[in-house]
C-alpha cells in the first residue's frame, strides 16, 4: 500500500502532542507514504485544531489535494458540528477521496451520506497512522477495508441472539447520531444494520440515547443493532445495580430489534474501518458473529 497520499485534515480537535504528530508524519513518508498534512499548530484556536473557517479550509484543501486519496480526520473531540453548514458536501463526494475518520467525524459521515449517498468510512484517526508503536489490528482493519473489494470484522458477545440479515451498514458515535436527529444531515435509512459506540458516557445516558433514538421511530426500522465499546465511564453506590448490563437487558427488553454486542469498535486504541453507507450482511451463530461489508469504494 506504498505510495498512497493521506491528506489529514484537522476538522475538530488538536492533537495531544505536535511534536509526536510530526515524528509520526516523517516516518509514514520514510515508509513510502505521500502525506500532506494541513493541520497547523500556530493556528490552534480555543479547544480546536484552528478556527472555524480555518478548519473548513483544510477540509476543502485536502479533498482537492491531487496527490492523495485518503481524508483522514486529525482527531475528533468536538468542533465538526460549527463547520457542518458550510461544507460542500457535493464537492467532497466529487472529489472521489475515502473520508476517514470516527467519533465527532460521525457527523460529518452523516451528513455525506444524507446529502450525496456517498460512502465514507469510520475508522482511525490520524494518531492511529503515526503514533510510535501502532495497534496491529487496527491498520490491518484499515487497510483490508480500503482495498476491498469486501470487509469482515468478527465480534463476540455474552447474549446474543442467533440471526442472518443484511441491509445497509450505518452508524458511529451514540451522542453525535443523536446529536443530528431533526436536522438536515440526518439520513433516512431503513432496514439498516446500526453501529453505535461512545465514550465517558454512564450507562443511563446511553440508555436515554438509544431511548431518543427509540421514541423518533428509528430503531425498529433497523434490522440490528451492533454495539461496540461503551467504556470510560464510572459508577457509583448511588446507581444501587444499576450498570451496563442491567441496562443492556432493559433495552434489549423494550426493542422490536436484535441487539448484538462485541464489535471491536470504538475509543480504545484496537478499532476495525466499516463503510458507513455500505452494504453488510451480519451473521450471528449466539456465541460470535461476522459482519461482512461490501459495495464500498477502494483504492
Amino acid at each position: 500500500m506504498k505510495n498512497i497520499g493521506i491528506a489529514i485534515a484537522g476538522t475538530s480537535g488538536y492533537p495531544i502532542d505536535d511534536a509526536a504528530l510530526a515524528r509520526g508524519i516523517s516516518r509514514l513518508q520514510s515508509q513510502g507514504y505521500i502525506v500532506h498534512n494541513y493541520y497547523d499548530a500556530e493556528r490552534k484556536f480555543e479547544r480546536f485544531a484552528a478556527s472555524d473557517g480555518e478548519r473548513l479550509a483544510q477540509l476543502n484543501a485536502a479533498a482537492a489535494d491531487p496527490e492523495c486519496q485518503i481524508v483522514i480526520a486529525l482527531r475528533g473531540q468536538y468542533g465538526i458540528s460549527r463547520i457542518l453548514p458550510h461544507i460542500d458536501f457535493r464537492s467532497m463526494a466529487d472529489s472521489g477521496k475515502l473520508f476517514v475518520g470516527f467519533s465527532d467525524i460521525t457527523a460529518f459521515h452523516m451528513g455525506l451520506y444524507q446529502a450525496t449517498g456517498r460512502i465514507s468510512f469510520a475508522g482511525p484517526m490520524s494518531a492511529d497512522l503515526v503514533r510510535e508503536e501502532p495497534v496491529a489490528y487496527t491498520l490491518k482493519q484499515f487497510w483490508d477495508c480500503l482495498k476491498g473489494p469486501t470487509h469482515s470484522v468478527r465480534g463476540t458477545g455474552a447474549g446474543n441472539p442467533q440471526l442472518d440479515v443484511e441491509g445497509t451498514l450505518w452508524g458511529g458515535n451514540l451522542a453525535m447520531i443523536n446529536h443530528l436527529i431533526g436536522t438536515p444531515y440526518w439520513p433516512q435509512i431503513d432496514g439498516g444494520i446500526l453501529f453505535l459506540e461512545d465514550i465517558g458516557e454512564h450507562p443511563y445516558r446511553v440508555e436515554r440515547m438509544l431511548l431518543q433514538l427509540h421514541f423518533a421511530g428509528v430503531l425498529e426500522r433497523q434490522r440490528a443493532i451492533v454495539l461496540g465499546d461503551f467504556s470510560g465511564y464510572r459508577l457509583s453506590p448511588h446507581d444501587n445495580g444499576y450498570d451496563f448490563d442491567t441496562m443492556l437487558a432493559y433495552i434489549r427488553s423494550l426493542l422490536p430489534v436484535p441487539v448484538l454486542t462485541g464489535l471491536p469498535f470504538g475509543h480504545g486504541e484496537s478499532r476495525c474501518t466499516l463503510p458507513f453507507g455500505g452494504r453488510a450482511h451480519l451473521v450471528s451463530d449466539g456465541e460470535g458473529f461476522d459482519l461482512t461489508a461490501s459495495g464500498y469504494p477502494t483504492l
